[in-house]
C-alpha cells in the first residue's frame, strides 16, 4: 500500500515538473547547446555539456513547478490547465515550494563545478526563472522574460568554455529571446480566449489581429540575427543552410496558424524544437567540417 501510494506521489511530482513533457526541456536545451558549440569551435568540454543538460532538465522542470504554483488559482479556470497537479487538488503549494527549491537547488549544486563567473550568472538565472510566471499579471510581454530565462544558458555556457561573456554571446541571446517571443506567442494564442476572460497578460492578447503579422516580424528579425552570428563567426554553407530549414519551418508555421486554430497553433508551437534541432545541426556540421 505504501509503495503504491508513494509512486503515485512520484508521478504527481514528475507531472508537476513536466517530465512527462519534454518539449519545453529541448526549447531550453537547443539554444544553449548552441552556444557550448559557438563557444568552444565546435570542441566543448563535455564535463561542462553534461552539467549544462543535467541543469536544463532540472531548470525547466523547476520552471514548470513555480509556474504552476504562480497560476494555482487561474488554472483551473483554463480548460487545458485544469487537469495539472496543483490546479486539480493533488499536490499542495507546499509541496510545490519545495519541489522547486529541491530543483533549483540541484542545479545550483552543478554550477558550482564550472567557474567563478558561471557560478555568478548562476544567480539571475534561478531569478529569471522564479519570477516569470508572475509576469503575466504585470505585463503583456511575459514572452519577453521567458525568452531571457531561456538564452540565460547562453552568456553561461560562454562563461563556462572561456572564462568570459564575448559581444557574440549576447548576439546569440538576442536572438534567442526574439525565437522565444515568436513561439511562446504561439503557445499563448492556445488559450487567448480564456486568458481574456481571468486577465492574464500575454504577447498575443496585446498583438490581437495583428498576432501572425508580429510573428513574422519576429521571425524575420530572429533569421536576420542568425545571419549576423554567422558573419560574424565566418560560419559557411551548412550553417546557412540550417538557416535556410529554420526559415521554411518559419513559413510552415505561419501556415499552421494562419486561421488561429488553438490545436494547430500549439502545433506550430511544437514545431519549434525542430527549428532549434536544424540550427544546432548546422552548427556541428559547420565544425565538423572545418576540423
Amino acid at each position: 500500500m505504501q509503495s503504491r501510494i508513494l509512486r503515485r506521489k512520484v508521478g504527481q511530482y514528475a507531472r508537476l515538473a513536466r517530465f512527462d513533457r519534454p518539449i519545453g526541456t529541448l526549447l531550453l536545451l537547443w539554444p544553449t547547446l548552441w552556444a557550448l558549440w559557438l563557444s568552444s569551435d565546435g570542441r566543448p568540454d563535455p564535463f561542462v555539456v553534461v552539467v549544462f543538460v543535467v541543469g536544463v532538465v532540472l531548470m525547466r522542470a523547476a520552471g514548470c513547478v513555480i509556474n504552476d504554483y504562480a497560476d494555482r488559482h487561474i488554472d483551473p479556470h483554463v480548460s487545458r490547465t485544469a487537469g495539472r497537479p496543483l490546479a486539480s487538488g493533488e499536490v499542495s503549494s507546499r509541496e510545490a515550494l519545495v519541489l522547486f527549491a529541491l530543483l533549483s537547488l540541484s542545479a545550483f549544486g552543478l554550477v558550482l563545478f564550472l567557474n567563478r563567473l558561471a557560478v555568478l550568472l548562476a544567480f539571475p538565472a534561478i531569478a529569471l526563472a522564479a519570477s516569470y510566471p508572475f509576469m503575466k499579471r504585470h505585463t503583456y510581454l511575459p514572452q519577453v522574460h521567458l525568452g531571457i530565462a531561456f538564452g540565460w544558458g547562453v552568456p553561461m555556457a560562454y562563461a563556462a568554455q572561456t572564462g568570459s561573456v564575448p559581444t557574440i554571446a549576447w548576439l546569440v541571446l538576442v536572438a534567442v529571446v526574439l525565437w522565444a517571443v515568436v513561439y511562446d506567442t504561439m503557445y499563448a494564442m492556445v488559450d487567448r480566449e480564456d486568458d481574456i476572460k481571468i486577465n492574464v497578460k500575454s504577447t498575443a492578447i496585446l498583438f490581437g489581429e495583428a498576432d501572425r503579422a508580429w510573428i513574422g516580424i519576429l521571425q524575420l528579425m530572429f533569421l536576420g540575427v542568425l545571419l549576423i552570428i554567422g558573419y560574424q563567426l565566418r560560419l559557411g554553407s551548412w550553417y546557412h543552410s540550417a538557416i535556410a530549414v529554420a526559415g521554411l519551418l518559419s513559413v510552415y508555421q505561419q501556415y499552421l496558424i494562419r486561421e488561429r486554430i488553438p490545436a494547430r497553433c500549439f502545433k506550430a508551437f511544437q514545431n519549434n524544437t525542430w527549428l532549434g534541432a536544424a540550427v544546432f545541426a548546422g552548427i556541428v556540421a559547420e565544425f565538423i567540417k572545418t576540423s
